[in-house]
């Protein structure tokens, strides 16, 4: 698609296509007398766009400057800031014609969004908490009105083609290795996106809410929610015993919020995420082993069975699981372990060791837990009685 730059001013409706958005956010002038400063950013992001696609910016001014419909502006406007790849806030604040009350309230709402950027002049006044807020959660920052564009379509960067629902799913999702597999199983599948909105942003987890056609049901699915998050990587550790109830498996317990058993804590197999961008398993899988046990094994120990999902009704994320014969000297080291974890994160960790007969009386894991360790250990796959 050639390159272009489409703006769409308020209560226009959206084009059905784009490579990047972004929502040109801040105080909008009352007085025909008093300049907007929205001209000139669509200026410069005309001049600068080079994505090679489509570049929609949303303008929440009108075309021909009639302001009538305070109720439609508001809907097309929380339409379009979900809509965006980008929040673009310039405040450019005057507190006699411009004072930016709304503003502040728009900025409240999307700081921690992960997708805006904050620009002011320095004269400005009444910034001060709003800049507050950009650096506590990392928001891209500029004093002026070219600076601000540069710093959001600096995160753009080329986009990415998208169409129909699709233009629902902003790009610092869309790019996401969790999101892409999701989106791929679905399209296999013969299902199509219809749109979508995000619930919740927390770091590198996101809450998407869809709108999915089924088609093998031929109708559509709405609300939902889909949790995107890394991909995890866990380690059965075990030694074979007589039977499947006497091989021993090695566990780790720490206190997690969610957490509901009867002494607080959650009882699993090591195992977590790498760094954002990771993309690695049998490599995070050995570094949170060490991590939360204290062993240090090298890769040829590791035997790889596979990822599933951990829980497909909520999460698109899986779970790739290796095993590892551990020898009585092993076995022995991690029972004197002492606690570890990655402490600044505030995470502690200790060595459990149990039978799987007593991990199942004992209900010490949960059922995802059970089903990683169950794979590992039972007959015929590789570990356990032969």
């Amino acid at each position: 698609m050639a390159q272009e730059t489409i703006t769409v001013y308020a209560r226009e409706e959206p084009p059905d296509r784009w490579d990047a958005a972004i929502f040109l956010a801040g105080p909008t002038p009352r007085s025909p007398e008093v300049p907007s400063w929205r001209p000139a950013a669509l200026a410069e992001l005309r001049a600068r766009w080079r994505g090679g696609g489509r570049l929609v910016v949303f303008d929440p001014e009108d075309r021909h400057g009639i302001q009538d419909d305070y109720t439609g502006q508001v809907d097309w406007e929380e339409r379009c800031l979900h809509l965006a790849d980008e929040v673009l806030f310039y405040v450019p604040r005057d507190l006699d014609t411009m004072p930016a009350f709304t503003t502040n309230v728009e900025w409240g709402m999307w700081h921690d969004s992960g997708r805006a950027v904050f620009g002011a002049p320095p004269g400005a006044p009444k910034n001060r908490y709003l800049l507050h807020y950009a650096e506590k959660h990392g928001v891209p920052t500029a004093t002026d009105l070219p600076g601000t564009v540069a710093a959001a379509l600096d995160r753009i960067g080329a986009g990415a083609p998208r169409s129909g629902g699709e233009c629902a799913v902003p790009l610092a999702l869309w790019r996401t290795g969790p999101f892409q597999r999701w989106y791929g199983a679905q399209r296999a599948a013969g299902n199509v996106l219809l749109g979508a909105r995000v619930a919740w942003r927390f770091g590198d987890q996101w809450g998407l809410r869809v709108r999915v056609r089924v088609t093998a049901e031929d109708r559509v699915k709405d609300g939902e929610l889909v949790v995107f998050r890394p991909d995890t990587s866990v380690v059965v550790l075990y030694r074979p015993g007589p039977t499947l109830d006497e091989t021993t498996v090695v566990l780790v317990r720490e206190f997690r919020g969610p957490g509901a058993t009867a002494d607080g804590f959650v009882h699993e197999p090591p195992g977590g995420s790498g760094p954002a961008g990771t993309d690695d398993p049998p490599a995070v899988a050995l570094a949170e082993l060490a991590e939360e046990t204290g062993l240090e094994l090298p890769p040829g120990r590791l035997r790889a069975y596979g990822d599933r999902q951990v829980n497909a009704a909520m999460s698109a994320h899986r779970a790739h699981v290796f095993g590892a014969e551990v020898t009585e000297a092993e076995l022995a080291e991690l029972r004197s372990a002492e606690p570890q974890g990655a402490a600044a994160e505030g995470e502690r960790t200790a060595v459990e060791i149990a039978t799987f007969g007593e991990i199942r009386r004992r209900r010490l894991v949960d059922w995802a837990s059970l089903g990683m360790i169950a794979g590992v250990i039972e007959p015929g796959n590789g570990a356990g009685p032969g």
